[in-house]
């Protein structure tokens, strides 16, 4: 509607549209991932309030991560069949009206069917996926920045959002704490509305830095079958570094947004810390993984990609092994945040360049997509089991140890991936 004007308005200022096309992605992985971190600030007040063990909350939050991994593989099919606009659209107001409808529940099954299917299934449509399409639709040049832009705006959203709607809970109540996120989806919704474009093409431009010289035309591609995800999972089911990366990736998600993300705010009030400082300090850890990611980012071009995850890996399991000790001071728990944070995302873009060199340009985003599922598969376990070990042990602590316990076998089983010379296709 408005895609056309803008776009010439900042031609004349020497502007490509697709930084407009970044930021409008930028602006709905932020909001789908404040969504998915929101309802673990939830925990103690609908405890409270509905007598619901922390438990039965869990299974709705892991639900959710598992919908959001398992649409992964199908969410790039969407977006060719149906558009960009349209599919993110459709997530915004789907994870809008998901949080909204949620502050009218009584029941655990209303908890499940607006927290668990709705909100996972509306970020489930955008996912990683809407990063990786922009950057590679728009971009000629300067794609690895704009990935770790992108794949960096889940920590922006975790900075933005959970210590206002901390605050909220503490003074108003939660039903108006879902509030500041519903109005930034829908928000979004109009925006991309009104300017989102599939291609560079539809305005009659080439991609960013593309040869000035070369025709514009849109090019012309294949109707992807909703099977080709099962076909890929399936040529590459035989290859060991396929699960390598699923079994390392799963481990990121059963460590971060599953076990941390969800339940850190719950733990702190273990400790006596209340809902603001330890939102604070999710913050805290947005701030360094928002720096760790782009760096990792610039690292994975230079050095060893497998010695990177190791390190990755291994700092993060002893974080996560030292964190009970830490006796949640604000020492301690800015030590942890400063560790832990810096690489809380820092595992996408080595994970990204493995799977490429292993498979080739061709099937990397879709084998990435299937070794996503497995990190939100992950993140599903952790919701739900930290959830079961706090309410059977009344602590957290076990499930932190086991965490820590998988990662540092992750940065070990990372080395079983041959060190690729080139990248190259796989005869899978």
């Amino acid at each position: 509607m408005f895609a056309h004007p803008v776009s010439r308005w900042l031609a004349r200022r020497g502007i490509h549209f697709s930084w407009i096309m970044v930021a409008l992605a930028f602006l709905t992985m932020l909001s789908s991932s404040a969504a998915l971190g929101l309802p673990g600030a939830f925990l103690q007040p609908l405890s409270r309030e509905f007598g619901w063990n922390v438990d039965q909350i869990s299974s709705a939050l892991a639900l959710r991560f598992a919908l959001f991994g398992l649409m992964g593989p199908f969410s790039a099919i969407l977006m060719e069949r149906y558009g960009l606009r349209r599919i993110m659209c459709t997530a915004m107001v789907l994870v809008a009206f998901g949080l909204l409808l949620a502050t009218r529940m009584s029941e655990v099954w209303h908890l499940i069917a607006l927290w668990g299917l709705l909100l996972g299934f509306g970020t489930g449509l955008t996912a990683v996926v809407l990063g990786a399409v922009v950057a590679t639709r728009w971009f000629d040049q300067r794609r690895g920045l704009v990935l770790g832009l992108l794949t960096a705006s889940a920590a922006t959203g975790q900075l933005v959002f959970l210590p206002a709607a901390a605050w909220l809970i503490e003074h108003v109540g939660w039903r108006m704490a879902v509030a500041p996120v519903v109005a930034c989806c829908l928000a979004v919704a109009v925006l991309a509305f009104l300017l989102v474009r599939d291609r560079p093409q539809d305005l009659g431009l080439a991609p960013y830095g593309a040869d000035p010289q070369a025709p514009v035309a849109a090019p012309a591609l294949p109707r992807l079958s909703f099977l080709a995800p099962l076909q890929v999972l399936r040529g590459v089911s035989g290859n060991r570094t396929f699960w390598v990366l699923f079994g390392t990736f799963f481990v990121c998600g059963l460590s971060t947004n599953g076990l941390i993300q969800t339940h850190f705010i719950s733990l702190c009030g273990d400790f006596g810390l209340a809902a603001l400082p330890a939102a604070s300090v999710l913050a805290m850890m947005g701030a360094f993984d928002f720096v760790g990611t782009i760096l990792s980012g610039w690292l994975s071009d230079r050095y060893d990609n497998r010695k990177l995850l190791f390190w990755y890996y291994g700092l993060r399991g002893l974080s996560l092994f030292w964190l009970p000790h830490s006796e949640f001071t604000l020492y301690g728990l800015s030590l942890f945040a400063m560790f832990y944070g810096l690489d809380w995302i820092a595992t996408v873009p080595p994970t990204v360049k493995l799977a490429a060199a292993e498979f080739g340009k061709e099937k990397a985003g879709m084998v990435f997509g299937w070794v996503f599922a497995g990190h939100q598969i992950g993140g599903a376990i952790a919701a739900y089991g930290a959830g079961l070990v706090r309410t059977q042990m009344l602590t957290y602590t076990p499930a932190l140890y086991a965490a820590g316990a998988a990662c540092i076998l992750a940065a070990l089983v990372v080395f079983l991936i041959r060190r690729p010379a080139a990248p190259r296709l796989a005869a899978a």
